[in-house]
């Protein structure tokens, strides 16, 4: 069923176009913000987006704006597409030109250090008027790339209301992108904002060297910290077996299309973090992340010591080298320890 208005993606990166491909492919009208000028001339005249989607062209029904405000007037949904250092500026735009109730739907991945929020909770705190039970969140193995190519994808959405899911699955399901719906937003949230430091840290072993069995090693050992901390804080751990939790872990850590295993790599290679930054051109979540999860295991007192080491590597000044031998020299430990301790948690709640 056609959307009966049009759908406004604020941030024109890689997902953002992508998405709007999505949407463009569904009959719905699209209007796609970003905040360069001659970016948004390149999408209406070429219907191309050539920095961030090298070789696709673009649906000619996706329109182009650089004025949020001609963006957003007369639209219901907008799909948050913009990284979560700059969402609260965003927010602040929109918030000023927005006077209608909105469905946010957000699918950047990451949590804020210091206030230790999701970008749910950002969306709350800076969009007061925001109806908190349309705001849905939009997650899985999912690179840019690939959505572009229409090859086959399948994503997860979330919502303290799930009727609100239930139409943002509506709005972009269709025979190249399948959608989920999945109760546990606080889940889905941590999944796909934490599987990014596993990635730069999956990203190291293979600068160094290390192979497939480091690898596997790291994200096994990755899913149980993410597991880990999301349910102590609150997040059903069921959600980690799923789309948001293995599969985005799966995809992030394993794919030359990751930005953050890409930036692993240059690590690994003996980059700092400023060189690897700057080579990338492009935002890397998982170091924000990062330090917000290592403030988040100090928070909840939760062991996880890939973060820790990982949060060495970029803020600390320690060697890659030194800091995944550190990992390899942890005091012996039961593997099935974790899972008793996860369950056993969530069981007693």
């Amino acid at each position: 069923m056609k959307h009966s208005k049009e759908v406004a993606v604020i941030g024109a990166g890689s997902w953002g176009s992508a998405l709007a491909m999505v949407l463009a492919d569904n009959d719905v009208p699209v209007r796609l913000w970003g905040h360069k000028q001659e970016q948004i001339d390149e999408i209406n005249r070429h219907h191309t987006n050539g920095k961030y989607l090298k070789d696709i062209k673009l649906p000619e029904t996706i329109r182009g704006y650089h004025d949020l405000a001609e963006a957003l007037q007369g639209v219901d949904t907008i799909i948050l597409a913009v990284p979560t250092k700059a969402i609260r500026g965003v927010l602040g735009r929109i918030q000023e030109e927005q006077a209608g109730p909105l469905t946010v739907v957000h699918v950047s991945k990451g949590i804020e250090p210091d206030s230790l929020m999701t970008i749910s909770e950002i969306i709350e705190e800076e969009m007061v008027e925001v109806n908190r039970e349309a705001i849905v969140v939009l997650s899985g193995p999912s690179h840019a790339e690939e959505v572009s190519l229409r090859h086959p994808t399948t994503v997860t959405v979330s919502s303290k209301n799930m009727k609100a899911a239930e139409e943002v699955q509506d709005l972009f399901m269709n025979k190249n992108f399948r959608v989920y719906t999945n109760p546990d937003l606080l889940g889905v949230e941590i999944g796909g904002a934490l599987k990014n430091i596993i990635a730069l840290a999956a990203g190291i072993t293979d600068g160094l060297g290390y192979g497939d069995n480091a690898k596997a090693a790291l994200i096994t050992r990755g899913l149980a910290e993410i597991a880990r901390l999301g349910t102590k804080m609150g997040a059903n751990p069921l959600t980690f077996s799923g789309l948001t939790g293995i599969g985005d872990l799966i995809v992030t850590c394993t794919s030359v299309h990751s930005r953050n295993w890409r930036a692993g790599n240059l690590l690994g290679q003996g980059k700092n973090l400023d060189e690897v930054l700057e080579n990338m051109g492009m935002v890397v979540e998982g170091v924000r992340t990062t330090k917000a999860a290592h403030q988040l295991a100090e928070k909840y007192d939760v062991k996880m010591p890939i973060t820790n080491v990982l949060y060495d590597v970029l803020f600390n000044e320690v060697k890659a080298k030194e800091a995944v031998d550190h990992l390899m020299a942890r005091v012996k430990t039961n593997e099935m320890e974790d899972l008793v301790n996860i369950l056993g948690e969530r069981l007693t709640d």
